[in-house]
């Protein structure tokens, strides 16, 4: 009997000890994940993909959204904040607004790290990761002119002006487009990123310049939402649609040939990107990349690599 205890004390001690092992090496803490809209398809793979970094890493995370209220922007620091997060993922809200609610995260001790927006204030956060909106508007816009040509008339849907990565790419439009001479832009609405907006804007648009035979978009939901006004209007045959993201929406119309092509951002690879620099952080006190504004290059889709497309936002080689 003596030394069937012992045995059976030896066998609890060992299962104790692999429990142990078993367990994460630390309690690495809660990595609180703060979004857009994710509504956006952009904003549904930022936040997910983020999370699942995280968790991989050993740390629990959770997911919100702001949808563009600097407000609601706030409430959700105060929250990371209380519920004492080791580290915040941020897509700003406004790159003026948000200064406030990234600063009061920072005096609190925790570390910011943004990804796809900037703020207009350099040294607050540890890293801003976004995509090269410059690059990946000129090769849009390029893509843009193969596809309509050197001349006709066209209008442009802007995104958000709170957002930088709005005027970015419009003046990357501007650059390319206004090397043609006879493309003239006709009009310019401003759609908010939306689809919705999108679509009631190009209806306007329309009917303002009813012989126009392009529409150049700052993003995919708007430009989905052209699309379906031109549709509905049966000129979409006529005019020449070019996107903004990436999305699959996009790529299901771009397969479609109802849009020329989508630039994708890399938003996959720099919402990941992110959280690792946040791990580094957390555990060396350094990112382990010199640069706290970091660009990443875009990358053009059109019928000739959609195929390619192998997950939301993802292009294989």
């Amino acid at each position: 009997m003596f030394n069937k205890g012992k045995s059976l004390l030896m066998a609890a001690a060992c299962a104790a000890t692999m429990a142990v092992f078993a367990a994460p090496a630390f309690a690495a803490g809660q990595i609180s994940i703060i979004v857009n809209d994710p509504s956006n398809p952009y904003w549904l793979t930022e936040g997910q993909v983020a999370k699942a970094e995280a968790e991989k890493l050993g740390y629990t995370a959770n997911v919100a959204a702001h949808k563009g209220d600097t407000n609601t922007e706030s409430n959700l620091i105060d929250t990371a904040i209380t519920n004492q997060s080791v580290a915040i993922i941020l897509d700003p809200a406004n790159a003026d607004g948000s200064v406030g609610a990234v600063q009061k995260a920072v005096s609190a001790g925790i570390p910011v790290f943004l990804v796809n927006a900037e703020i207009n204030k350099e040294g607050l956060a540890k890293a801003q990761l976004v995509s090269n909106n410059a690059q990946g508007a000129a090769l849009g816009a390029q893509q843009w002119v193969e596809s309509i040509g050197d001349k006709g008339k066209y209008v442009e849907l802007f995104g958000a002006p709170s957002d930088n990565n709005a005027q970015t790419r419009s003046n990357g439009y501007e650059t390319v487009l206004t090397q043609y001479p006879d493309l003239e832009k006709v009009g310019q609405e401003v759609a908010n990123w939306d689809r919705t907006q999108g679509y009631n804007k190009m209806q306007s648009l329309l009917q303002a310049n009813p012989d126009i035979n392009g529409v150049i978009s700052g993003n995919d939901e708007m430009a989905l939402g052209a699309i379906a006004a031109l549709k509905e209007a049966g000129k979409l045959s006529a005019v020449k649609v070019g996107g903004f993201d990436g999305s699959p929406d996009a790529v299901a119309a771009v397969k479609a040939g109802e849009m020329q092509y989508t630039v994708l951002q890399p938003v996959a690879i720099f919402s990941a990107e992110a959280v690792k620099q946040a791990d580094s952080f957390i555990k060396t006190g350094k990112t382990g990349v010199d640069t706290e504004k970091q660009l990443f290059d875009c990358l053009l889709i059109t019928k000739d690599n959609v195929d390619k497309y192998s997950a939301p936002f993802v292009l294989s080689e």
